[in-house]
């Protein structure tokens, strides 16, 4: 491999020992060109093929420093020695602090250590630009993925955020590298909002990947929360040593907000938005396990609308919707909110009472359900009127568990329906017999 050199001076002597040393080294081989003048120099240079620039600081057309300054801005990337005499030492020095590769010092050119640095230097800045290029591209990469992506020391202090993550979290990259995870990543739990400890605390400690808690709540700069989740993995060195951690994680936002829309779909009626026979179901399983535990008492009502059929037919679904409606609204209006009203299906709705007397309550909210349901209900400029029959049954006398408690409030309302309707009947044992 032939590396090319540039000698910017106009000391014809030196530019020759330059010029001889290099020709004749075993490290090359060397090919130098030299010019006298700045001006000269970077015209040159637009070609792109030189390896190494050897500059003296005192040119025909520029003096001291300033003569690197204006070198190294048009060619940052090109590795860069100054040729210094002893009284220019101090310039020399300062041009290495500003980013030359170092300085050969007039009077010593011919050694043989000369061309062995040059090549050195030379190897490791292609080494800097190819790292410095792979870098560049990772980092193009990891910007442009829909995942956000954050990386910590050992010491879990942040090094890295990708674009998504800087949206996510709200910070900027320059602001936070060299932050502590924790100020960054701030996370809790969604349901306990407890915080609980980080992710990368986790990976940094264990070494090993390590999953996001379930249901985390991120907390970006401005305070607001994000649903987030994916995972953490530790970062080695070379050497397989543990380095850092990088945690990679995406909004879940929406497909959390999706996920309780489909659960609340699956459990509540669509016309009414009252919960449905399966959280129903649910809820009393849950009462009666309470029940047992506290030694108390439930109570089931099983409505049933007295007119509902003819108001469907005579004045069309839509009235007879708007009917139903109302009167889950009513019904919800007559309980606690620790009860339960659920739509059953048709014009039927069960109701939960618990935490009462039972018996008393019971009987007390069957009237305010039925003195309710007597006003009218307005639809389209027309009055429609609901009445009810309500069986009533209780725990545990009448079931100890959920579709037996319905079952005989059911009864019960059957009862109350064929004695007039419009009535509240509490379940018997007798009655099976008259629902046969």
């Amino acid at each position: 491999m032939e590396y090319r050199i540039l000698i910017l001076t106009n000391n014809s002597g030196d530019a020759k020992i330059l010029e001889d040393a290099l020709r004749h080294s075993r490290d090359g081989p060397f090919l130098t060109e030299c010019l006298s003048r700045l001006d000269a120099g970077l015209l040159r240079m637009r070609k792109a093929d030189i390896d190494l620039i050897l500059v003296d600081l005192s040119l025909a057309d520029s003096q001291g420093i300033n003569t690197f300054k204006e070198l190294f801005a048009a060619f940052p990337t090109i590795p860069i020695m100054t040729l210094s005499a002893q009284e220019e030492e101090a310039a020399a020095i300062e041009a290495v602090q500003l980013g030359a590769q170092g300085y050969l010092s007039k009077g010593h050119f011919v050694n043989s250590l000369v061309p062995q640095s040059l090549q050195n230097i030379i190897l490791r800045k292609n080494v800097e630009n190819q790292l410095y290029q792979e870098q560049a591209r990772a980092e193009i990469v990891l910007n442009s993925i829909g995942d956000a992506i954050i990386c910590t020391d050992i010491n879990g202090q942040i090094d890295f955020l990708n674009g998504a993550a800087e949206d996510l979290t709200g910070w900027d990259k320059a602001d936070a590298h060299g932050h502590q995870i924790e100020k960054i990543f701030k996370t809790i739990n969604g349901k306990t909002r407890q915080v609980e400890i980080n992710t990368v605390d986790l990976v940094l400690k264990k070494n090993e990947i390590v999953d996001l808690p379930a249901n985390t709540l991120l907390i970006r700069k401005d305070g607001s929360e994000v649903h987030i989740e994916d995972s953490a993995s530790p970062i080695h060195d070379y050497d397989g040593k543990l380095a850092g951690a990088v945690i990679v994680f995406h909004d879940v936002s929406i497909t959390q907000a999706v996920t309780v829309k489909m659960t609340h779909l699956a459990q509540h009626d669509a016309l009414t938005n009252l919960p449905n026979r399966t959280l129903l179901n649910d809820r009393i399983a849950q009462a009666i396990h309470l029940a047992k535990r506290n030694d108390t008492r439930l109570a089931v009502l099983f409505l049933d609308l007295d007119n509902f059929k003819h108001i469907n037919d005579s004045m069309g679904h839509a009235s007879g919707d708007a009917l139903l409606q109302s009167v889950a609204r009513r019904l919800g209006d007559c309980v606690r909110s620790s009860d339960t009203v659920s739509r059953y299906g048709g014009d039927e709705f069960v109701i939960l009472l618990v935490g009462g007397k039972y018996a008393e309550d019971a009987a007390l909210i069957a009237e305010k359900i039925r003195t309710a349901l007597l006003r009218p209900i307005q639809h389209e400029q027309k009055n429609l009127y609901a009445k009810a029959s309500i069986g009533i049954s209780l725990y545990p006398g009448d079931g100890e568990d959920a579709e037996t408690l319905i079952k005989n409030a059911d009864t019960a309302m059957y009862c109350a329906k064929t004695a007039g309707k419009n009535n509240c009947e509490f379940f018997r044992s007798d009655m099976k017999l008259h629902s046969n």
